[in-house]
């Protein structure tokens, strides 16, 4: 468990419990450190102009757990957000751990993968998750470490997509969308997605679009997409 505070210009981390350290060396990355805004030009359009105005010095956090973004990612396939954040929270409090130190409440921390690869069938239907997403998550987790070792070990985003993509059910969307949280990809775009193409192009241009053309309008941010 780690709590964060910011104070007077600084982020002041405090951890508990198991992997204590390893998780207090993670907070600058996790506070964006490495994100690198070198190269990216606002000035194309005036929206993205004004929220650069707006927003100085934001920055793309990364989790480092790339197993964890993974299957959360897959639970979120082809359903609502409140559906498939319902369906985490009934697995992750039901096979994780109890998370230690003074949390302000009862919070648990999700299993590993060794963990997820034995939750039955009808725990997965039970918890709302449909047997194609609770088939793709068991399939990963037979392959967690190897996963999580391929994909640190390459900083390439098109060598991640690569990996992640070569497993069984998952494609460019659920990829991305593990890239952004577990890695600060700040090129991953989520294809696919129910509303990202429409929310871009009336963002950009007033009209809807598809993904083609979503990805047409983001161009001239390549590599800050």
């Amino acid at each position: 468990t780690v709590a964060l505070r910011a104070v007077g210009g600084e982020v002041r981390a405090t951890a508990w419990g198991p992997g204590a350290e390893e998780a207090l060396a993670r907070v600058p990355r996790l506070c964006g450190r490495d994100d690198d805004s070198a190269g990216f030009d606002p000035s194309g359009h005036p929206l993205i102009a004004d929220a650069a105005h707006r927003h100085p010095g934001i920055r793309l956090a990364r989790t480092d757990e790339v197993f964890d973004a993974l299957a959360c990612a897959v639970i979120e396939q082809k359903v609502t957000g409140m559906q498939a954040f319902g369906a985490w929270r009934s697995l992750v409090a039901r096979f994780g751990e109890r998370a230690p130190g003074p949390t302000p409440r009862a919070m648990a921390a999700a299993p590993p993968a060794a963990v997820w690869r034995t939750i039955p069938s009808w725990t997965w239907q039970r918890a709302g998750v449909e047997p194609p997403q609770s088939k793709t998550i068991v399939r990963a987790a037979q392959r967690g470490d190897s996963i999580e070792r391929a994909v640190r070990g390459t900083e390439s985003g098109a060598e991640r997509e690569r990996i992640l993509t070569s497993l069984p059910g998952i494609g460019p969307w659920t990829s991305a969308e593990t890239r952004i949280r577990a890695l600060g990809d700040p090129d991953a775009v989520s294809v696919g997605d129910y509303h990202l193409a429409h929310e871009v192009g009336h963002a950009l241009t007033g009209t809807r679009t598809d993904d083609a053309g979503m990805l047409a309008l983001l161009a001239p941010w390549s590599g800050h997409r």
